[in-house]
């Protein structure tokens, strides 16, 4: 759990280094990108912004505005670019064993031959389902690297959508292997 709020916190941190943003828009951001490999819901991203102003790792300018609830715009800080920096060189690959697919797997021999083909079956479906969603991926791409005027970043977010797509093709290939071998009764 203490890894998932780092990487997180590292996350709001990184959109935020892009330029200054409200929770929203931090939230919109969130879900046109990071969203595809990194779920967040929007309790979690403004309880770790209340973190990253402790931290001092960003800033809350309240702007009052008329009829509405003040706007509150989240600048990051030297001190949260350090941090984001840090973390960017810390060594750590961000390769993750823990694999929570390949858990249930390992134990589906408690279950029958057809309920563990109709699983990957599932798994084949969810895989090609978001897959298909990573299509739109290459707009969002395109309209934020425009609005930041830098392609040099927008060249990294279109890698992390060919690792996803990539990801995807391969577990749909290795659910359908895993199909196969059932039906044909081998190990």
């Amino acid at each position: 759990m203490e890894e998932e709020q780092q990487m997180l916190k590292h996350g709001i941190l990184g959109l935020i280094n892009y330029h200054n943003m409200t929770g929203y828009e931090i939230m919109q951001a969130f879900r046109d990108s990071l969203n595809f490999f990194w779920t967040a819901q929007t309790s979690q991203i403004y309880r770790e912004l209340q973190t990253l102003e402790e931290k001092k790792w960003v800033e809350k300018t309240i702007v009052p505005q008329q009829g509405k609830p003040d706007k509150n715009i989240y600048s990051i800080t030297e001190a949260g670019r350090g941090e984001l920096l840090r973390w960017l060189s810390d060594g750590d690959l961000g390769l993750n064993a823990r694999t929570p697919v390949l858990m249930k797997v390992f134990f589906l021999g408690e279950r029958s031959r057809e309920e563990n083909i109709h699983y990957f079956e599932e798994l084949k479906a969810y895989c090609r389902l978001f897959l298909e969603s990573l299509s739109s991926v290459p707009e969002h791409i395109e309209a934020y690297g425009a609005y930041l005027n830098d392609r040099e970043k927008a060249l990294y977010w279109g890698m992390t959508v060919e690792y996803g797509r990539r990801n995807m093709q391969m577990c749909m290939e290795w659910a359908q292997s895993c199909i196969d071998q059932l039906e044909r009764g081998q190990l």
